[in-house]
């Protein structure tokens, strides 16, 4: 047995009620650290429900200070008492009124570790994805965060489709990337291709892992919320790309995954990826 990690997953679905959405979750948090978990995971924007399907100035209110705002507050003390760490995603308003959709962690002491800010924005307005109405792209780069289980990273939904973004966060030294998430079936698709884009969802993911000789953890939304059914599934895939957790795709989960780090430098051995890569190459 290795040096092992264990991660929770907090497969949920955000109602209206933001107040209500941050009480589930911490209760949630509380439940999971007493069953071992270490580093726990919410999806994305979980305070609220998946708004960018449509364009609403309204919803720039729900906009907040990182780390000063209520939410990051609310979770700094949850992680502080549980002795977890936990990484999400909130809206964040910047010193400039700017707005960007944030991933943040917070350590298992409650101090903030940082921040990532989505770099990958779609604009899918037609399809319910309208994220650059509310965000602007990220501007801090992939970003590592030491923390007192491990080295990880986060990023955020559409980054999880893009190569670049899993192997910048391998090369800075993470052993875990975690992708908190918004991501669903239409409920109206002529085209059938439901099933389809989930296991590719996955299948990118995973791949991820096996590239970079890395844990993934994808955690998602779940349940119908206006034209969107997100289909949870929220996951952990290991250094080989095997599922060691899954969720279900149709209801409420929390998960605990064993994350054996001492495999990342064994396949980095065995399987050099990051040393063989040849990034001059045209």
């Amino acid at each position: 047995m290795g040096k092992i990690v264990k991660v929770g997953l907090i497969q949920m679905h955000s109602g209206v009620n933001a107040r209500e959405n941050l009480s589930n979750a911490l209760k949630r948090i509380k439940k999971l650290a007493e069953k071992g978990a270490q580093i726990i995971c919410l999806p994305e924007l979980f305070l609220t429900e998946y708004f960018c399907q449509t364009e609403n100035k309204k919803f720039f209110e729900l906009a907040e200070k990182v780390p000063g705002g209520p939410t990051v507050k609310a979770l700094s003390k949850a992680a502080k008492e549980a002795g977890v760490v936990i990484v999400t995603s909130v809206y964040e308003k910047d010193k400039s009124g700017k707005l960007y959709n944030t991933a943040i962690c917070i350590d298992a002491d409650g101090k903030f570790a940082g921040k990532y800010r989505k770099m990958h924005i779609p604009d899918d307005l037609e399809h319910y994805y309208g994220e650059a109405f509310y965000f602007e792209k990220g501007n801090l780069g992939v970003k590592i965060f030491k923390t007192k289980y491990a080295a990880i990273s986060a990023l955020v939904c559409w980054d999880q489709w893009f190569p670049e973004a899993a192997r910048l966060a391998a090369a800075k030294g993470a052993e875990i990337v975690f992708y908190p998430t918004a991501i669903g079936f239409q409920l109206k698709d002529p085209l059938g291709v439901n099933e389809t884009e989930r296991q590719a969802w996955q299948i990118i993911q995973r791949s991820h892992s096996i590239a970079n000789n890395m844990f993934v953890v994808a955690v998602n939304h779940v349940g119908p919320e206006n034209n969107l059914n997100f289909w949870g599934s929220s996951f952990v895939s290991d250094p080989y790309g095997r599922m060691i957790a899954q969720a279900p795709v149709n209801k409420e989960a929390d998960l605990i995954a064993e994350c054996d780090l001492e495999v990342i430098p064994q396949m980095r051995k065995d399987w050099p990826f990051l040393e063989n890569r040849k990034i001059r190459l045209h």
